[in-house]
């Protein structure tokens, strides 16, 4: 396999790559280093030796990603305030046509079931991503982990209970969630805290991400009269400049707001039974630095 057979076959299989080194790492950053250490050791290997190439680099990334969650842990136990994920860009509705397959990838690259996929150990979450994102067979997954396959059945089990038990429950109609979030944003602009009300659950949280480098809450905001009041008392004061983009993250539509050409911050719902449950607001700027050009 010549420099450029190799350089096609890693760019042909990036974009997968990236999706499981993003699902293990909840950041672009890593996700991307990791993504680039994997193209060193395919670009260093014997190739001549790899008679399935996706399998190879998939088995390479998720080494290398289990490697860096267990560095990056200690990273975010020190985090200040609530932690969400990077925003990550996705285009499922153009690029996957299929409605089932789309609604399982948007699902599994969520915030909510990321934020769960954080409790994981990083060998359960390694198994919970190959499986339930990217439909991997379990045997196929234990040579990737170099485990025996009982014990990846085991380490499967344990990971979907956790998720189950813990991640919020939410619609994914996105023509829902979209109607939702314009409903949402024309009443939190026109600090309309009555239409506002109108649109959240009872028992719904706010969860703001500033990572202590922005003003957020420090703590989940939980109740329809804490959230509405919060988000209208934040209307109120307003962001210099400001303009909102709808974008396609984690699946699901959200809300750029911009001040001038600078992102300022990241609103997504999840929805149920068609009010709202749960609002993530990330602010944190090095999250949002590479949405600036979206």
């Amino acid at each position: 396999m010549t420099t450029d057979t190799a350089t096609e076959v890693f760019e042909e299989h990036r974009a997968v790559l990236l999706g499981v080194a993003y699902r293990m790492l909840g950041r672009v950053a890593d996700a991307e280093d990791v993504v680039q250490e994997a193209w060193l050791r395919w670009s260093g290997a014997d190739r001549s030796e790899v008679r399935a190439p996706r399998a190879f680099l998939v088995r390479v990334t998720t080494r290398l990603a289990v490697d860096r969650l267990r560095q990056i842990k200690a990273r975010n136990e020190a985090y200040v305030g609530p932690w969400l994920p990077e925003p990550y860009v996705t285009e499922f509705g153009g690029a996957v046509p299929d409605a089932a397959e789309r609604a399982m990838l948007a699902d599994s690259v969520s915030l909510a079931v990321l934020v769960v996929l954080e409790s994981l150990s990083p060998l359960e979450r390694a198994v919970f991503v190959l499986r339930e994102a990217f439909g991997y067979p379990y045997a196929d997954i234990a040579a990737m982990l170099d485990r025996a396959e009982p014990a990846v059945r085991q380490l499967a089990g344990r990971a979907r209970k956790h998720v189950d038990e813990r991640r919020p429950r939410y619609d994914v109609d996105p023509v829902q969630r979209r109607d939702l979030t314009e409903r949402f944003l024309a009443a939190a602009a026109d600090g309309d805290l009555e239409g506002l009300m109108s649109l959240l659950a009872p028992d719904v949280r706010l969860v703001g991400d500033s990572g202590g480098k922005a003003k957020a809450p420090l703590r989940v905001l939980r109740s329809a009269d804490n959230v509405g009041r919060f988000l209208v008392g934040t209307a109120r004061k307003g962001v210099a400049a400001a303009s909102f983009r709808f974008l396609e993250l984690n699946g699901g539509p959200a809300v750029l707001v911009l001040s001038g050409d600078e992102p300022d911050s990241v609103f997504q719902l999840d929805v149920l039974d068609g009010r709202i449950r749960s609002v993530y607001v990330i602010r944190n700027p090095d999250k949002l630095r590479r949405l600036a050009g979206e």
